[in-house]
């Protein structure tokens, strides 16, 4: 095999919309009162997943492409079958909590991954909030039977941007006030979105609550920013590279979603942020990347919950960066769509990197040598995608058991990639 020359960054792109924001303005859009235009919405697996939903439970919903997607909103009614929400915990989580405040049925099921992920969290505050729920385990598939709410305050002890977003979902469908607190501040999508469109949402000593009022909510037009998990894997094959700039457009820059960004400057990194501007409630800009020499640092755990699904990509480039990375309490990577945490460790190691998970902490050392070997991706789309960033360094050849999950969160990502100047990778199964 011919060795790879070095990459060179060059260009623009643009990452696919938010994931986060696409889910929730579908469920506000199904719950409004009339038609909604909603353009920029991420086109992959999971998004499809809560619009499936929600159509069968009477939303008027147009095919999710790339331009507008039209929503026509509709009192709920009771789903004719199962409820199935793919491999999307987010779907799964926010739909129980809109669900709470229905009076009917459903059960909810997803594929083999999503079964196994922990709903108890969610579960619990609407159980105490009122709702009917059958479960068996810790997971799908599970009955939820709504109807009158109580109010509820909630201290969660889990900092869960879909635990909170649960409750407040319930809250408004069941028209009770809610409260909640958390260990450390979470994405805010909901919040921000619920004051966008005049919503009772309010932020108080830490607590986050919502006042219902008769207000319906109005249809509205927005347009969903890029998804900053997303423009991660686009920075990190920026900083990897050996020379030039990459532009990276329309990026949300929500100060709840970019502790990747302030954890890699830390490394050494320049990311800067220019054409500032707010869509919908929600700050973006176009970021500007060029290559950088790396240093490790400790990723707190206070930090986690702004970064938790760019520890892939950013473990990724703590191999690279010199000395040793610890990053503290990520646990919760072993229930993601694969134990995320271990494989991640497992895979550094596979292509000749020093890393180990320690309880719940992550450790990596930074190596100069190039990475070469097979990883194993679990169906994991962050896996996947990380893996295939760290083949772009040169020499390296980091051969994926699979490439196809990328498809659940960014489904041009390879096409992207090769845009940046990085060379074109992801050697293995298609």
């Amino acid at each position: 095999m011919a060795p790879k020359a070095p990459p060179r960054l060059g260009g623009v792109v643009r990452p696919p919309g938010d994931k986060s924001i696409s889910h929730r303005v579908l469920m506000l859009a199904a719950l409004a009162r009339g038609k909604s235009e909603l353009s920029g919405l991420l086109t992959g697996d999971d998004v499809k997943s809560s619009a499936r939903v929600l159509r069968q439970l009477g939303a008027d919903i147009s095919t999710i492409r790339d331009s507008m997607v039209k929503v026509s909103g509709a009192r709920l009614t009771a789903p004719g079958a199962r409820l199935n929400c793919g491999n999307s915990g987010t779907t799964a989580r926010l739909m129980l909590g809109i669900l709470a405040g229905q009076k009917f049925a459903a059960t909810l099921t997803g594929d083999a991954s999503l079964r196994r992920r922990p709903m108890r969290r969610v579960t619990e505050p609407l159980k105490q909030m009122g709702a009917d729920i059958n479960e068996r385990g810790d997971g799908l598939p599970l009955t939820i039977r709504g109807g009158t709410l109580r109010g509820l305050t909630y201290a969660s002890p889990v900092a869960s941007a879909q635990v909170k977003s649960a409750i407040l979902f319930a809250g408004l469908t069941g028209q009770v006030p809610v409260a909640i607190t958390e260990p450390y501040r979470s994405r805010d999508h909901t919040e921000r979105l619920f004051a966008h469109l005049g919503l009772g949402i309010h932020e108080r000593d830490g607590a986050i609550s919502y006042q219902p009022s008769a207000v319906s909510i109005p249809a509205f037009q927005i347009s969903v920013p890029g998804d900053p998990s997303s423009a991660a894997f686009l920075v990190a094959a920026g900083v990897l590279a050996s020379a030039g700039e990459l532009l990276i457009e329309n990026v949300g820059v929500n100060p709840t979603r970019t502790g990747f960004i302030v954890v890699l400057e830390r490394m050494g990194a320049q990311v800067e942020r220019v054409n500032l501007r707010d869509e919908g409630g929600e700050p973006v800009a176009d970021l500007l990347v060029r290559p950088a020499q790396l240093r490790s640092t400790e990723v707190t755990a206070a930090e986690i919950p702004t970064l938790v699904d760019e520890v892939p990509i950013l473990a990724v480039l703590a191999s690279r960066a010199r000395g040793a990375t610890v990053f503290r309490e990520v646990g919760e990577l072993r229930v993601k769509e694969s134990n995320r945490l271990d494989l991640i460790a497992a895979n550094l190691r596979a292509v000749g990197v020093k890393a180990e998970a320690q309880n719940n902490d992550l450790h990596v050392e930074g190596s100069e040598r190039p990475p070469r070997g097979k990883v194993e991706t679990a169906s994991d789309h962050r896996l996947a995608m990380a893996f295939a960033v760290l083949d772009t360094v040169e020499g390296a050849d980091v051969k994926l058991s699979e490439r196809k999950s990328v498809a659940i969160s960014y489904p041009g990502f390879f096409d992207d990639l090769g845009k940046t100047g990085a060379r074109r990778t992801a050697h293995g199964a298609r």
